[in-house]
């Protein structure tokens, strides 16, 4: 089903707890159960690991072009390896869900994402599937307190439980995978809806 697995961030140690990296965490968590190995990879201008799932290959990307710039990565590595649109799944974190809920869709609006859009432009077309990672929205949690504003809210790391939250919907996401990779997407994303 997924030829390729996006991981949306920004690289660096100085972000890599951010609530913006929530993608970055996803496809670190795949890695890790999978036994992929992250290689830097200059032409598709970001980190590449490869897993496999069954007898499938899954590549794994992390672009290092920050969130704004992503299609740049996606697009080289498309174009590269003869990538479909559909085959491509992009994970991200979502202000307008609560931490730990996970919404999949495919295609569709972009909902003011950046990085989304970079993606769309490089590939041509809106028509891939989306992770939707939710890290909640200033406005409902303590930080409305603060007047903190949305940008400074993603590049800040979440409280102790919201990252709980965070890492068990990721958990959730990849026990879906065995459905998603024969294709049972229906299935998977009611498991996943409604255990998020």
């Amino acid at each position: 089903m997924f030829k390729l697995i996006v991981g949306l961030g920004n690289p660096g140690t100085k972000h890599e707890k951010d609530r913006h990296n929530a993608g970055f965490w996803l496809v670190d968590e795949l890695a890790r159960q999978f036994q992929g190995q992250w290689h830097e990879e200059s032409k598709f201008h970001g980190e590449l690991a490869k897993i496999k799932f069954g007898t499938d290959d899954i590549y794994l990307l992390k672009p290092a072009t920050f969130m704004n710039r992503s299609g740049q990565a996606v697009g080289a590595l498309c174009q590269f390896h003869k990538i479909d649109s559909k085959s491509i799944l992009v994970v991200h974190d979502e202000l307008d869900l609560k931490a730990g809920v996970a919404r999949l869709k495919y295609s569709g609006g972009l909902g003011g994402h950046n990085g989304l859009k970079d993606i769309s432009a490089h590939i041509g077309t809106n028509d891939y599937w989306r992770l939707r990672l939710g890290i909640s929205h200033p406005r409902d949690s303590e930080e409305s307190k603060k007047n903190l504003d949305v940008a400074d809210y993603v590049l800040k790391k979440p409280k102790i439980e919201e990252q709980i939250d965070i890492d068990r919907a990721i958990s959730v996401f990849i026990k879906q995978m065995p459905k998603i990779m024969t294709g049972d997407m229906t299935s998977a994303t009611m498991e996943l809806h409604s255990n998020t």
